[in-house]
């Protein structure tokens, strides 16, 4: 079984958070404010946290064949956007555009795409809703699958379209904050961790107007005459996630879940399809290191995922891999009291 290197690292990370987390530490008295251990995480439930951020979204595949030859890498010339946005209680808005100055890739095909992804966080749970199409891809590194070693090799016709929702549960939600990092209206003080425990179903297609494999490279892959898989997959996962705070301020977050999820796949050729059950695990990562304080949060955020699935052959295996990218100077500001009223028709703070 293809192992890539990443999970690899991923688990490692994992691991190393989950040692972390077991460090003894003083007694002291503990404090609860709705739910919320006032030792470990200072909220600000009436404040409005506006941020001024740059992000890249995307939405990689990859074929992955024998152990002797590389992955193929397809990528797609998704926009350096410049945004703005705010978050109050359990409502966030964000505003980006990429502008035409900071994307000059032109060497690597046009890619037209609607990536939504949406990333909530309850006190003890967090909720993830991914919704991808994109048109437009080219193989990475430059000049592999190409005749001419200097340009890349572009796919306009290649598709890719992806669903999924995945919700898990935290077991330690009144000392462990995702919002303090990802939403910037929480700020962990001092550093905790928490097992997750929840599960995932996702679906989705890739696929071009003629073989995804290039022509030149055909020989080397099992899925040479693959036009187009569609795929199925759900089941249960669990995973680990954990705030290093350094000095109060400064912090490092990581989390990792992997979900082990049955899966339905079929194959499309020129003249027939073939169809797969299999079992495959996948997985979802966040990742930020910043700085905190009673006004200011600056970071640096990751959040992405891996979906794997088989095709027909044990050796044809197709990686959906989606992220963002962002890095966000946020400031927390009290509404006014008629801006307060109008806000308050998002609910309570959770």
């Amino acid at each position: 079984m293809y192992i890539n290197r990443h999970i690899i690292w991923n688990v490692f990370f994992a691991c190393l958070l989950l040692t972390l987390s077991f460090r003894g530490s003083a007694q002291q008295e503990t404090s609860y404010i709705a739910g919320v251990d006032t030792n470990y995480i200072k909220t600000y439930p009436d404040q409005l946290p506006v941020r001024f951020f740059f992000s890249q979204k995307f939405t990689a595949i990859e074929l992955g064949s024998s152990e002797l030859v590389k992955n193929l890498r397809y990528r797609p010339n998704t926009t350096l956007n410049i945004g703005i946005g705010a978050t109050y209680r359990m409502f966030t808005l964000n505003l980006a555009y990429g502008f035409p100055f900071m994307n000059q890739d032109k060497d690597k095909g046009e890619t037209k795409y609607l990536d939504l992804q949406s990333h909530i966080y309850p006190r003890n749970w967090t909720i993830d809703f991914n919704g991808q199409l994109y048109k437009g891809y080219f193989l990475f590194p430059r000049g592999f699958a190409n005749a001419d070693p200097d340009k890349f090799y572009v796919r306009p016709d290649v598709g890719v379209s992806l669903f999924g929702i995945t919700l898990y549960n935290m077991f330690n939600g009144a000392r462990f904050s995702y919002k303090a990092g990802m939403v910037q209206t929480e700020w962990q003080q001092k550093s905790s961790g928490t097992f997750l425990i929840g599960g995932e179903i996702y679906g989705g297609s890739f696929s071009g107007d003629s073989a995804l494999v290039p022509s030149m490279l055909k020989d080397q892959y099992s899925q040479k005459d693959v036009e187009k898989i569609r795929f199925f997959e759900l089941g249960p996962g669990g995973g680990y996630a954990y705030t290093l705070v350094i000095k109060k301020h400064f912090f490092i977050m990581g989390s990792l879940t992997v979900n082990f999820d049955v899966g339905y796949s079929r194959e499309y050729y020129p003249d027939k399809t073939k169809d797969q059950w299999s079992l495959r695990p996948n997985l979802l990562y966040r990742g930020v290191v910043g700085y905190n304080s009673r006004l200011w949060n600056l970071n640096l955020s990751l959040v992405g995922n891996q979906v794997a699935v088989r095709g027909a052959s044990s050796t044809d295996l197709y990686y959906f891999r989606t992220g963002n990218l962002r890095l966000t100077l946020a400031k927390r500001v009290t509404p006014g009291p008629k801006l307060k009223k109008r806000l308050n028709v998002f609910g309570p703070n959770q």
